[in-house]
């Protein structure tokens, strides 16, 4: 390295420079250090403030190039870096330099990142959200033996005697955000599964979650369990409820159950699907349902509840039924869930 660094340095001295920042964490890293002795390390030979910030626990690092731990809160950073696992940002280290930031930072910055990022794997379990597929998949696969589970759950960083809620996610957001916005506190886990998202938490906050998430959520329990009933769970979510908890549907999840066959020769079911080419009574259906109000739904349409009931009258000609009869509403909203069921 040395020979090499001096060849180098011949056409371009910051090259040498390079190398040996590489070297000296090379050498820090073989040595397994901890987030202190790194961030001290690196203070030194910055000959600035170096911080590091681990954003899964709060925790932040900071020294002075004299060794000791910076008194003061931070100033601005004249340069920072992510610390990045498995494809996850989990934190960020600094430089708080008095001037501009100086030839090698960016490169001492990418090394710290680095070194940090191992130091933070090797002490884990990484508080990464993204896990391994493979062991997330054991934990909640029905074949698993109790020990090969047990053993997978141990290795995601859950504790044996806690109880472990399984969520079933769709969603164009990362799923690393939203497992951390479901349980901040963690542990919670996540790794996509095949057409859906799979979330692993001891406690899940949903109302943290932003619009247009479709979440299953399973009991706590038995892993494979709670993602049957999570899977389950996803596909009674509507738009008008993005969030379902299979501990709420009830007798509602035996439609679950129903033979597909069944439920599309269903009478009701049958006259639901005919009015797929008229979206806009489909909606007005749907929010209907969803209210059990005929002025909430108006409300929920931006419409007057004159023309909700308008279109009430003919959407319960198409069906055969009076809708705003008790038992009308019953059937509509039967129907059209299980007209949804059929189309997962």
């Amino acid at each position: 390295m040395e020979a090499l660094a001096r060849r180098l340095s011949q056409l371009d001295p910051h090259v040498e420079g390079a190398i040996r920042v590489v070297a000296f964490y090379d050498t820090l890293m073989r040595r397994r250090v901890d987030l202190p002795a790194l961030a001290r390390a690196s203070a030194g030979l910055a000959e600035c403030v170096a911080g590091i910030r681990l954003h899964g626990t709060g925790r932040t690092i900071r020294f002075s190039p004299d060794g000791g731990q910076a008194p003061a809160a931070p100033s601005s950073a004249s340069s920072t870096a992510p610390i990045v696992l498995d494809e996850e940002e989990i934190g960020a280290v600094w430089l708080e330099r008095p001037g501009p930031p100086g030839p090698l930072d960016d490169v001492l910055l990418e090394r710290l990142a680095i070194a940090a990022a191992a130091v933070v794997e090797r002490y884990g379990p990484a508080r990464t959200t993204m896990a391994d597929p493979a062991l997330v998949e054991l934990v909640i696969s029905p074949d698993s033996d109790e020990a090969a589970r047990a053993r997978a759950l141990r290795l995601l960083g859950f504790a044996a005697d806690l109880p472990v809620h399984a969520v079933a996610v769709r969603s164009r957001l990362p799923l690393s955000r939203i497992g951390g916005l479901l349980c901040p506190a963690r542990p919670v886990k996540a790794a996509p599964l095949a057409d859906v998202g799979v979330i692993l938490a001891t406690t899940v906050d949903p109302a943290r979650l932003p619009a247009g998430v479709h979440t299953g959520i399973g009991t706590a329990g038995p892993p494979d369990r709670s993602w049957r009933e999570a899977r389950v769970a996803l596909r009674f979510t509507t738009p008008h409820q993005p969030v379902v908890h299979y501990g709420d549907l009830g007798s509602l999840a035996l439609l679950a159950e129903v033979p597909r066959a069944v439920a599309r020769d269903n009478a009701d079911v049958a006259a639901i699907a005919r009015m797929v080419d008229a979206p806009e009574d489909l909606k007005t259906l749907d929010a209907y349902c969803a209210t059990g109000s005929l002025r909430r739904a108006a409300d929920l349409l931006h419409l007057h509840h004159s023309s909700v009931a308008r279109r009430l009258e003919q959407i319960g000609k198409v069906l055969g039924f009076e809708l705003t009869e008790p038992t009308g509403l019953i059937r509509a909203r039967l129907a059209l869930t299980a007209w949804r069921l059929l189309a997962e």
